[in-house]
């Protein structure tokens, strides 16, 4: 898996290798979870016999009954009328201007009578009259009188015209002062005309034209107002409640009929087998794309090395995929049960791994991930989309692991804080069982009990038995193994301070300086911290010949050959790696010991052979190498040289620690120990910088106490 990383790494650019790892996920967790959303479906036919009971698996509203519901009530909607006895008043108005018209004309017409003969004058007095009536505003009920009738009202005296006028404007007017509605007119009309044929004040020889005035007259006055039964119409039509099928409610009972009604109501749930929805595959295919989605925001702005954000997205990739099909296998089976089996997923697991293994905030995005894939795999026949209250168990279960994985120094911690889990896991439980308001036996009270329990121990189980084959695979070291590897009571620790404890307080100086840096870049500072612990192991072979265990102030090298000291020194990083090799130690940390010198020069004693042979091979005193293969063994074989100098000097101030750093990374740079690593020169620059702090921070000035007299 560690080639297969490098390859990738080597040929392919993050961001593109990031989408494909990613696309590829999709994929498969798309061919894993498509059968979740497909639903029930029966191939059932019209006027059959159910084969069985069926229920609704959702609620959906069935819009053409409702259509016909809301059609019922509107139909059935009293209309809005509106009484207005202006119009009463209109046609009153009419009357009396019809027969004041008459009375003027009779008067204007009458002043001419000796200019014009009899039949001229009753013709101008007809055509003077007729266009007077006919500029009289009747809202379309115009009074139309024949000729015969208008000569008849012209030749009547004024009196029996003023008579006949009151008359018919107190009948209009009184019957006009009553809603009568547009049925109610014929009856109204009737009985005018009979107050009128009852009227003493109306002579005989004008009833006939003052029963049609007064027939025609009468409209009606209670009239449908069409906005206000409109918007009764609207109101009762939004008062009718949507009709529902309630997801679990019986369609069909077993052996019942299939009639149209229930044909249609398997047809808008989507029950039946030749009714096929796209719809929830291209809601998962977008649910999936979402969750990508983030997954490549994370890692793409995660500022770390390219290499490790590899590893841990494949790691994260392969956790994740991985308690699917587990939720896969579980869900198989429970078919088989009453009771929510999901709660025996073991939900911590993948917060604990992952928390191990790449950092907390992945695992807190790969939880709730994991949460929202649950709800929909565990969903139920019943249930809505996803499956609340599986997602919210893993969520707690998950947010749980990882705040108590926090202070966790040690495997074994991972068993007891698997107990805390548990009790997080039966207190969402009991939530979840009294906010449910349902009776529960003895039997599912216990089961739930056990789930919890067992959800979060076999979490523990699963994460220590996996963390061993993970870390073998990606041939990477997990931060508890590391913790383990920084307890000073480690036996090869102890065998360091006890046979060089100038080594020892070196490695633990130069373990500071490079754990800042490694952080300060995006490395692995726990790695680099840890191995700078061991990487001077090889001295214990030799100690005394190393210049910070030479506490009597003998150096033997000064009785030695160059060439004899050569060996010594040069000797000490691969005898490091060999005894680091023997004691089964981690690959990464026998390489910081292997490589944290190089290929570098030993110049000391290159220079001192060089006064006695000036033709002496400058190759015979460099390290073995290899070079620093990573960004963490660089950085060590950098502050592993700065240390030391800076210890060598008399009086170290802020200027000249910043002068030897600079002088010492430039040596190392130029003498191209960093060919084989990818560490950027901004990163130099960085690394640089932090030295300087830290080691300005050690070597402080201090106050110089008065001597006591």
């Amino acid at each position: 898996m560690i080639n297969f990383i490098k390859t990738l790494h080597q040929y392919v650019r993050f961001p593109l290798l990031l989408a494909s790892l990613l696309a590829i996920t999709g994929i498969i967790q798309f061919v894993l979870m498509v059968r979740d959303i497909e639903g029930e479906h029966y191939d059932l036919k019209l006027f059959q016999l159910s084969p069985e009971t069926i229920r609704s698996v959702k609620t959906v509203e069935d819009t053409e009954k409702t259509d016909e519901d809301r059609e019922r009530v509107a139909s059935e909607v009293t209309p809005v009328y509106s009484f207005s006895p202006e119009i009463g008043k209109n046609q009153a108005a009419i009357i009396k201007s019809t027969f004041d018209y008459i009375i003027e004309v009779k008067e204007t017409i009458g002043s001419e009578k000796k200019k014009l003969s009899k039949d001229s004058l009753l013709v101008e007095e007809i055509k003077s009259l007729r266009e007077k009536l006919d500029g009289i505003d009747t809202n379309g009920q115009t009074i139309r009188f024949t000729t015969q009738e208008l000569s008849t009202l012209l030749s009547q005296d004024e009196k029996d015209l003023i008579s006949t006028r009151d008359a018919l404007t107190s009948i209009v007017s009184k019957k006009l002062s009553e809603p009568i509605r547009q049925e109610q007119v014929t009856d109204a009309k009737a009985s005018v005309e009979k107050s009128v044929r009852d009227s003493f004040t109306i002579p005989d020889n004008l009833r006939a034209i003052a029963i049609t005035i007064s027939r025609t007259s009468i409209v009606e006055t209670d009239k449908v107002d069409s906005k206000l039964t409109k918007e009764r119409i609207e109101q009762e039509k939004a008062n009718v409640d949507p009709t529902r099928i309630l997801q679990g409610q019986i369609i069909v009972q077993e052996g019942q009929l299939i009639d149209r009604d229930v044909y249609h109501q398997l047809e808008i749930t989507g029950m039946l087998s030749n009714n096929h929805s796209v719809k929830p595959i291209v809601g998962l295919g977008l649910f999936i794309l979402l969750q990508m989605a983030f997954f490549y925001a994370v890692f793409y702005n995660w500022k770390a090395d390219t290499k490790l954000k590899t590893r841990n997205l494949m790691i994260t990739i392969i956790i994740y995929l991985s308690s699917i099909v587990v939720m896969k296998l579980l869900d198989l089976v429970s078919s088989e049960f009453d009771v929510m089996i999901g709660f025996l997923f073991p939900a911590a697991v993948v917060p604990m791994l992952i928390r191990v293994l790449v950092n907390e905030r992945i695992a807190i995005l790969t939880t709730i991930m994991t949460a929202a894939v649950g709800g929909i795999v565990f969903q139920e026949g019943y249930s809505s989309v996803i499956q609340m209250e599986v997602s919210l168990y893993i969520i707690f279960s998950g947010f749980a692991s990882i705040y108590f994985m926090r202070n966790a120094k040690k495997r074994s911690s991972v068993m007891s804080n698997s107990l805390y889990v548990s009790a997080v896991n039966i207190a969402f439980i009991a939530f979840y069982l009294l906010l449910s308001q349902s009776n529960y036996g003895a039997k599912e009270l216990i089961y739930y009990l056990i789930a919890a329990i067992v959800s979060a121990i076999l979490s523990g189980a699963l994460t220590l038995g996996l963390l061993p084959f993970i870390e073998s695979a990606f041939g990477m070291l997990s931060t508890y193994r590391l913790i383990e590897l920084s307890n000073p009571n480690h036996p090869l620790l102890k065998k360091i301070l006890v046979e060089t404890p100038g080594t020892y307080h070196h490695s633990v100086m130069v373990a500071n300086l490079a754990d800042a840096a490694c952080e300060a870049i995006g490395a692995d500072g726990l790695l680099a911290r840890v191995g700078c612990y061991y990487h001077d192991i090889g001295k214990t072979k030799r100690p005394a010949f190393f210049v910070e265990n030479q506490m009597s102030g003998i150096n033997p090298h000064d009785q030695l050959p160059p060439k004899t000291s050569r060996d010594i020194i040069i000797a000490h990083a691969e005898d490091g790696a060999k005894i680091l090799e023997q004691h089964k130690m981690p690959k990464e940390i026998v390489d910081i010991a292997r490589q944290h010198h190089g290929t570098s020069l030993v110049k000391f004693f290159y220079y001192k052979e060089k006064e006695n042979n000036p033709d002496v091979d400058e190759f015979a005193f460099r390290y073995a190498g290899p070079k620093p293969q990573t960004k963490e063994i660089a950085i060590i074989c950098v502050a592993d040289s700065v240390e030391a100098a800076v210890r060598s000097m008399k009086n170290p101030t802020s200027e000249g620690i910043q002068q030897l750093v600079h002088n010492i990374v430039q040596d190392k740079l130029q003498d191209g120990q960093f060919d084989e690593c990818d560490l950027s020169f901004r990163e130099l620059k960085t690394v640089e910088h932090v030295f300087c702090e830290t080691l300005n921070g050690i070597f402080h000035s201090r106050i110089e106490y008065p001597k006591p007299k």
